[in-house]
């Protein structure tokens, strides 16, 4: 059996115990005739990952067995193909979501939110994660990459750019419509930019002068330093730009999401993307609070057109997939400016 270097997990820990270890593994092989072997060129680092390896997120079942390979916004190179794909060849490149398998077969399934399926498998949550050399999937879930994007530029599209994108329009983006996003890291930084496509004003909010920095740069009509005094906060928000229309909350933080509810017009629209205790609701204020996750298939191919026609910027930084206990622990001191890309 061939081996491939992987970076496994094999008890949860804080990150400063570099809990993933270099490890050599068995290559993944195509085991069923709809599936594609990619040799992986690229695999992003997501905030949910350093709560998994940390422990933060037992109590909602992630990760789900031990040992495991995290990660799960993989690019790569079709390197072989099951007999029976029709929708690639060898060479091409592809991506994969956190949505590595659905049943197809179901309710949601059947009405394009495949991930939403009950028996979906999760990229990362098993010995199929992105912080390794290779990773199989069946064709279905793979999405084409055009061969001019940069690995470390699409590899982010697929968790941190589809859960943006999706968090855009679930917040129902119009012309002039001013829309606050909270937290503007990995996932944020995109979403300023694709509210910006719709036309929309979007005010950035960030506990990190650097954050809010980037938000500047990616030429948001303002760019705020977020405060826990909720009262000074709001006050502040109100008189620069009046109550929002809508929020969109990244920060994994019940004192932001509390605020972003607050900071939002009566009959206002509130994007939750984050774990979290649910905060108090005014029901009389006829606001609507809408959860969001990752997208459908199709929402991933609509991220890599619109990136690749309106010249959408992926702020990246790679790092070897030796390194990817560093890496995690530079995203946790908020030192990373977006995303933390693993080139193996």
């Amino acid at each position: 059996m061939e081996k491939m270097r992987a970076m496994v997990l094999s008890e949860c820990a804080k990150i400063e115990t570099s809990p993933l270890k270099l490890t050599q593994i068995d290559k993944h092989e195509i085991k069923r005739p709809n599936e594609i072997l990619l040799k992986i060129e690229a695999c992003g680092i997501c905030h949910s990952q350093l709560h998994g390896i940390e422990g933060d997120w037992k109590n909602i079942g992630i990760p789900p067995t031990l040992p495991t390979v995290p990660g799960h916004e993989v690019v790569g190179k079709i390197v072989q193909i099951g007999d029976k794909v029709t929708k690639f060849k060898i060479g091409d490149r592809a991506g994969i979501t956190p949505l590595l398998e659905a049943c197809k077969e179901c309710q949601y399934c059947k009405e394009g939110k495949e991930h939403l399926c009950e028996s979906s498998i999760i990229t990362g949550e098993s010995f199929k994660g992105g912080y390794t050399e290779y990773i199989t999937v069946v064709e279905d879930f793979a999405t084409k990459v055009p061969n001019n994007m940069k690995a470390e530029y699409a590899a982010p599209l697929f968790c941190a750019g589809i859960t943006a994108y999706k968090a855009v329009k679930a917040a129902e983006p119009k012309q002039n419509k001013k829309i606050g996003i909270f937290g503007i890291g990995g996932v944020g930084h995109m979403a300023i930019q694709f509210a910006k496509v719709e036309n929309c004003e979007v005010i950035a909010f960030s506990r990190s002068q650097k954050h809010l920095d980037v938000a500047t740069r990616l030429e948001a009509t303002d760019a705020m330093i977020f405060s826990e005094n909720q009262e000074k906060f709001l006050d502040t928000l109100k008189e620069k730009h009046g109550t929002l229309d809508a929020a969109i909350v990244f920060a994994p933080a019940d004192i932001v999401t509390d605020t972003a509810i607050k900071s939002v017009k009566k009959g206002g629209l509130i994007v939750i993307a984050t774990v979290g205790e649910n905060p108090s609701f005014m029901p009389f204020e006829e606001k609507t609070i809408r959860g969001t996750l990752i997208g459908s298939t199709k929402d991933m191919e609509q991220v890599i057109k619109i990136c690749d026609e309106e010249n959408i910027k992926v702020i990246s930084q790679i790092f070897p997939l030796e390194q990817a206990n560093e890496a995690l622990k530079k995203l946790k001191d908020s030192k990373i400016e977006a995303r933390a890309v693993l080139i193996p």
